[in-house]
């Protein structure tokens, strides 16, 4: 399945992007064909000579195809204003040459070029066009013994006016849409920098701490060798505490969290045309964040899935906290009315999110329903069993994570003399300097 079958219904102010998007908007154009009964059965009734049927019939096949051509065109990608405007005229003349010559059930073709003019022409433009296609066809219409046709003037103006606002609509939704990518880009930006001034304040200590060490076991190394080597090994040390320290920092900026996947949900599924019901996300901190990963992931596939393969119309999510006998747990449900998996069993998508939910202690539940498809996955709030917490609240994970505790401190970054022994296994005074600031 491509992305253009995933997006759902044509988007105003966007080319189709296959031949069934293209279908749909020309369908979408061609219901106002209905006003063509008139003319049809004009050219069926037999009131006119052979040739005047068949130069009619010429006639409204070429102001259907102007039309639709300039119509259908135009809101996908558009065309000069000079061809427009000569398109127009050339729409208005074969009205005027129609209606003149055979009659006045040909008036009607002026609601479709009142209707042209709404939907190519700049606002400034099509406020006196589609009075004036209107007026051309009042007094064309006085020719003919029942005069002024007000019952098509009325459909001509409220019909080019009504397109000039939907062609406001579509130029309002491609700016909105321009501007939503310039935020995406904008924020992706500002995370960029985020990690980077992150990575430069973690590997900076580090660095500098092994530019000094590696200086410091060169001075020992002719004199000291055992003093040198030992240098060597604190260098080893500090290094993989730099890796760790960087694994950890990106794996937090890769954790999704469940207010920004609820979020992402809304837009996902307003986007496909599905109705969605979503609840508010869980307080900051009320829940591990091992927990909150694994359901923001769940919720993430399941959303994923009701947009490209369930076909629903309305997909409700559910958050509940519920106690049970093992300590309290983070219930999310997700249903939609669509038509369900494929009844071949779970996927790749499903088996990686139930192996995901079993690191974290809970389960996953999904199956068809009578009217669609529900998903439950169920995590403990406290994390999973045997961790001290998902949030760092414990003493062991706040020193190893933050270096809050003594040997946190030691560890890390040297805050105390401890830190600094640590770090520079007794060497010189300068080094106790560099490390044991307290930055």
């Amino acid at each position: 399945m491509t992305e253009a079958d995933e997006r759902g219904p044509v988007q105003p102010g966007r080319p189709p992007a296959n031949r069934r998007e293209a279908l749909r908007k020309l369908l979408w154009i061609g219901i106002w064909l209905v006003f063509l009964g008139a003319p049809l059965h004009d050219l069926v009734s037999g009131g006119h000579t052979p040739a005047g049927t068949v130069c009619g019939w010429a006639g409204l096949v070429a102001f259907v195809a102007v039309y639709f051509g300039l119509v259908f065109r135009h809101t996908a990608k558009p065309f000069s204003p000079r061809l427009v405007v000569g398109v127009l005229a050339a729409l208005a003349a074969l009205a005027t040459a129609l209606s003149l010559t055979l009659g006045a059930d040909w008036l009607v073709l002026f609601v479709y070029v009142a209707v042209s003019c709404g939907a190519t022409l700049p606002m400034r433009a099509a406020r006196w066009t589609i009075p004036a296609a209107t007026v051309l066809m009042l007094l064309i219409g006085l020719r003919y013994d029942r005069g002024p046709d007000a019952d098509l003037a009325i459909p001509a103006l409220l019909g080019g006016f009504a397109m000039t606002g939907v062609r406001q609509l579509v130029r309002t939704t491609v700016e909105l849409r321009r501007a939503r990518a310039t935020v995406a880009q904008l924020a992706a930006n500002e995370e960029r920098l985020r990690l980077a001034r992150d990575l430069h304040d973690l590997l900076g200590h580090s660095l500098s701490l092994i530019t000094l060490k590696s200086e410091l076991a060169g001075r020992m190394l002719p004199g000291h060798p055992d003093k040198a080597a030992q240098q060597v090994a604190d260098i080893e040390s500090v290094s993989r505490q730099a890796l760790v320290d960087v694994r950890e920092a990106v794996t937090g900026y890769r954790r999704p969290r469940l207010s920004g996947e609820l979020a992402g949900a809304q837009v996902a599924l307003t986007a496909a045309g599905v109705a969605a019901d979503l609840p508010p996300g869980p307080d900051p901190g009320a829940v591990a964040e091992e927990s909150e990963s694994a359901l923001a992931w769940a919720l993430r596939e399941a959303v994923t899935n009701v947009v490209r393969h369930s076909g629903a119309r309305r997909c409700t999510v559910g958050l509940a906290r519920r106690p049970t006998l093992a300590g309290d747990i983070l219930e999310l449900t997700v249903e939609d009315d669509g038509s369900g998996g494929t009844g071949k069993g779970p996927g790749n998508g499903l088996t990686g999110l139930a192996e995901r939910l079993a690191k974290a202690g809970g389960s996953l539940e999904a199956d068809r329903t009578r009217h669609g498809f529900r998903l439950v996955a169920r995590v403990p709030v406290a994390g999973p069993a045997g961790a001290s917490g998902g949030s760092g609240s414990g003493p062991g994970e706040a020193s190893d994570r933050f270096g809050s505790g003594p040997a946190g401190a030691s560890d890390r970054i040297g805050s105390g003399p401890a830190g600094a022994s640590n770090h520079l296994g007794g060497a010189a005074g300068a080094a106790g300097d560099t490390v044991g600031s307290g930055s």
